[in-house]
């Protein structure tokens, strides 16, 4: 992950930046194609299956309630800083909502995608996967 990232960097001329600088709305913006491109990764990776299957799969494991669920579960593990990138993603005030998600999870979700974009952009790339398939184990989710 960080090879690809080194190599946008190169190929779009991107400036250096400080991660902590975005505000906690972009920071989830990123994170959410982050960890979408993580899961659908992941999925792809069990086998030739239809785009149906991989579909419903990848959008159990993405929606705001798993989100919530993977972060509340990681909490013992998240370092004071990783914690205060996932406090000010969880309590920002967005304009929207998941359709189908609780205040609640949703708020949390999106500290979670929040903390994902911090990591990524902060180039924490082995810090990103390890908390991701923590959080995935947790669940029951990494087989």
């Amino acid at each position: 992950m960080g090879e690809s990232l080194s190599f946008f960097k190169e190929a779009f001329q991107l400036k250096e930046v400080d991660a902590g600088m975005y505000s906690p709305l972009v920071l989830a913006y990123v994170g959410d194609a982050v960890y979408e491109i993580m899961i659908r990764t992941k999925v792809v990776n069990g086998g030739s299956v239809q785009v149906n299957k991989l579909h419903k799969h990848s959008a159990a494991l993405v929606k705001a309630e798993t989100q919530a669920k993977m972060i509340m579960s990681l909490m013992e593990e998240l370092t004071e800083e990783e914690m205060a990138v996932y406090k000010r993603g969880r309590n920002a005030k967005s304009y929207t909502m998941a359709k189908n998600a609780s205040m609640k999870d949703y708020r949390m979700a999106t500290g979670f995608e929040a903390l994902i974009g911090y990591l990524y952009l902060s180039e924490q790339h082995h810090r990103l996967v390890e908390l991701v398939s923590h959080g995935l184990e947790k669940i029951g989710e990494l087989m």
